[in-house]
């Protein structure tokens, strides 16, 4: 319906009237506003006051809430069903105590199944040389489980300072302690099962580094232990073989224990450079029909000549003082010809004992306090020195005062004629 406006300027001017055009009243219904009274003019259109304008617009925004409401919920049934109705008004902000209740519940519903999580325990035992690849995979899955299982019980050892029990360490992984059995058991079959399979590729490499300072069996031993490390970061979905992945851990394994047998263990990078010096020496050898000095060698590795100079006495083992050689007076010892480096002769006994009384008439002429600061400050009774903070916890005062007092100490002993006696006995 269409509302006029009436302006009334002058008694005599005819009214100008503009309409304004409002919904229909029976969108009014469920607020009750159908009798609104309704005057009208000589034109016949119906006049409204200002606050009843005002009450129609509410009222109609509060109609049109409604019925988005009623839209909402209507639309919610229709798509959820009748039996999930109450979880999407929840969601959609309804009833939320009840909806994080809900919540709180389903988790812990999700720890408690956590909690009860089981590992099956593999058993079977395969011939040498007959693993495929789904049994290679299986191992290797096991002895990964084995292995964050032991890193987890070093960690927990480390924070309890004491070794878990299996209670602990099952709460810790959550499981139970059938499945920490099952895992530590489907490990040690696994190692079994991969060492009996590639146990001729083991021997084959380890054969190739027979006489090198380490028995056969020792070499097999850490060749087994090079193959379980590869088989623990073995993948295969890249699609490599197990065979081709672990033979380089093998042999890394192998020559580092036959780097780490030696009596002075050298890092990595030395060895390295060892094996490249010694393998130009023979090349070197085979074309100058000589033995290469280390510049030739250093020329040809492009490394400066020291280098190859330490690195070769690094290099050669040590000699026994049992070892016997050949003097004027017969076979003897090394140990029976070589001086102790902490031998100390009767001329250097006299001459410390007196070093030490003009020491004591020195530090005579100071304080006792400023004798005692030296005596700590320098270790002069035989005792490791200590610095000044830890000398002013002994004598409860601060690191400066220490440090002041010393210099003060040792001004005074620069002024007296004593020290002249003592820096004699030095120079003797």
């Amino acid at each position: 319906m269409a509302i006029p406006t009436v302006c009334s300027s002058s008694p005599n001017c005819s009214p100008t009237l503009s309409t304004i055009s409002l919904p229909s009243l029976k969108t009014l219904q469920p607020l009750h506003f159908q009798s609104l009274p309704s005057p009208t003019s000589k034109f016949g259109l119906t006049l409204l006051s200002n606050d009843a304008l005002a009450i129609a617009a509410a009222s109609e925004t509060v109609a049109l809430a409604n019925a988005a409401l009623e839209a909402a919920r209507d639309a919610a049934m229709e798509a959820a069903g009748t039996g999930d109705v109450r979880y999407e008004l929840e969601r959609n902000g309804f009833d939320g105590l009840d909806a994080r209740r809900k919540r709180r519940r389903k988790r812990r519903k999700g720890w408690e199944e956590k909690e009860n999580v089981e590992v099956p325990l593999i058993i079977g035992s395969v011939r040498s040389g007959h693993l495929t690849r789904k049994q290679e995979a299986q191992f290797c899955m096991c002895l990964k489980e084995g292995a964050r299982l032991e890193a987890e019980r070093r960690k927990i050892a480390a924070s309890l300072e004491h070794e878990p029990s299996l209670e602990q360490l099952a709460r810790a992984m959550g499981m139970k302690r059938r499945s920490i059995h099952n895992i530590l058991r489907n490990t040690r079959e696994s190692q079994k099962s991969l060492i009996r399979a590639y146990q001729g590729l083991i021997f084959s490499i380890a054969n190739s580094y027979q006489g090198k300072g380490l028995s056969l069996q020792d070499l097999v031993q850490e060749g087994s232990i090079g193959l379980l490390r590869g088989a623990e970061r073995f993948d295969p979905k890249r699609g490599c073989k197990l065979s081709t992945y672990v033979y380089w851990w093998i042999r890394q394994a192998i020559t580092r224990a036959i780097a780490n047998r030696r009596p002075i263990r050298l890092p990595g990078k030395v060895r390295n450079l060892l094996a490249k010096i010694v393998e130009a020496k023979e090349t070197l050898s085979s074309r100058l029909r000589r033995l290469p000095s280390h510049d030739e060698v250093a020329e040809l590795l492009d490394v400066p000549v020291f280098t190859v100079k330490l690195v070769w006495a690094k290099s050669r083992p040590p000699t026994s003082l049992d070892h016997v050689i050949m003097t004027e007076r017969g076979r003897v010892k090394l140990q029976d010809i070589v001086s102790d480096p902490y031998e100390i002769t009767p001329e250097e006994m006299v001459n410390k004992h007196l070093i030490k009384e003009e020491l004591e008439k020195v530090l005579g002429t100071l304080s006792t306090r400023e004798s005692r600061i030296l005596r700590l400050r320098y270790g002069l009774d035989g005792l490791t020195p200590k610095s000044c903070d830890e000398i002013g916890c002994i004598l409860n005062l601060s690191r400066e005062r220490i440090r002041q007092i010393s210099i003060e100490a040792l001004m005074k002993l620069q002024q007296s004629s004593l020290v002249d006696n003592l820096k004699m006995l030095y120079i003797v």
